[in-house]
């Protein structure tokens, strides 16, 4: 494990040169543009809000998604390039996946979904939360979370920063769900917690 004492974690801001306020959005290389809606607007139920040229190459299209709170998810495609769900090349400055979230009450008719379109997916608990992981039409691995407890989106990252602290006081290898429930308590926050199928616990995932 490494030495946690090196680089802290925190809610803070810290004090560099600049700050960002968001995600505006991610490109992604993609296939073409039909199997790309297909998956992302009729199955994932993201509005395809903009389509135009790639204004770097003209040849390919832009397609913008609405992945839900107004963050947006682009792809450059080209009706000459079939989909390839070969899964994606790894390495440093790699896309490992993507992740998107679903409504706690969602989360059992998302598997269904999946399987009806012909998607395999896993299903882990993850500790702090449930995740499902399944693969897009290119292979692209894509993560589809939901919380475990009520997080105000605008202390999401103090409880999480919060969670860490305990889980470095507690001497586990990862955040657990004990952590993010003592987290949410010590911010005095309302411990509402939303049910879930079972799952299996710990590491693992689709690569």
């Amino acid at each position: 494990m490494p030495n946690e004492s090196q680089n802290p974690v925190t809610a803070e801001r810290p004090d560099s040169p600049v700050q960002t306020t968001g995600t505006d959005h991610i490109t992604i290389w993609g296939s073409n543009e039909a199997d790309t809606i297909e998956f992302y607007q009729d199955l994932l139920g993201m509005p395809l809000v903009l389509r135009q040229p790639n204004l770097d190459d003209p040849s390919q299209t832009h397609l913008f998604f609405d992945t839900g709170d107004g963050r947006i998810l682009t792809f450059f495609v080209s009706d000459d390039r079939p989909s390839n769900q070969r899964g994606q090349r790894g390495g440093t400055g790699a896309v490992h996946h993507l992740c998107f979230s679903v409504d706690p009450d969602d989360y059992e008719n998302t598997m269904q979904a999946l399987e009806d379109a012909g998607h395999q997916y896993n299903v882990f608990d993850r500790g702090i939360f449930h995740s499902i992981y399944t693969t897009d039409n290119n292979g692209l691995v894509i993560e589809l979370s939901t919380d475990k407890y009520e997080v105000p989106d605008d202390r999401r990252g103090e409880v999480l920063a919060k969670a860490q602290e305990l889980r470095e006081e507690d001497g586990a290898e990862y955040a657990k769900d004990e952590h993010l429930r003592g987290a949410i308590e010590a911010l005095g926050l309302e411990l509402v917690e939303h049910e879930l199928p079972d799952a299996s616990a710990g590491v693992g995932g689709v690569e």
